[in-house]
């Protein structure tokens, strides 16, 4: 699995539209660099998911986010063209799919997910905390779809 997110980082960094600049104008030594630094900064995004239990993938109508605690990475496309939020899926992220959702004042009023372990007391307001399975249970209801989902037995 380690080469396969290797490969897929490298691919990813060398598709890059900067990057594929410098190797046309012939300057080799920075594109390499460039993308390593890309890929190592992506392998930390990675790690960040698989060592915080309430990171999560979300997608919806405005593209993917990756939520890794107090640092999100986005990207306004759908998750297939995400590479590393396919990834972090891949390796077991969850990820709640938004689109089939109607009811978007309700999901926006959703409490939000800690990070830090800290959950607030029903009843719960747009900017309250609650845990990742909490989450999980109101956007399913809204109509979310729950891919790798940590609750028991639920996975897709």
């Amino acid at each position: 699995m380690q080469t396969e997110v290797l490969r897929a980082l490298r691919a990813d960094a060398q598709s890059w539209w900067r990057y594929r600049e410098l190797r046309r104008t012939g300057d080799l030594d920075e594109a390499r660099r460039l993308e390593r630094q890309t890929i190592r900064r992506d392998i930390g995004y990675l790690r960040a998911t698989l060592n915080n239990p309430d990171a999560y993938v979300s997608c919806g109508g405005g593209g993917t986010i990756l939520h890794l605690g107090l640092t999100t990475v986005s990207l306004y496309a759908p998750v297939e063209r995400f590479p590393l939020a396919s990834l972090a899926i891949r390796l077991g992220t969850p990820l709640i799919d938004c689109r089939p959702v109607r009811d978007i004042i309700a999901f926006a009023s959703l409490p939000k997910v800690t990070m830090d372990g800290a959950i607030d007391p029903e009843p719960w307001t747009s900017s309250s905390r609650v845990s990742l399975l909490t989450y999980l249970d109101a956007t399913e209801r809204l109509g979310a779809r729950i891919v790798n989902d940590p609750r028991t037995d639920r996975s897709n």
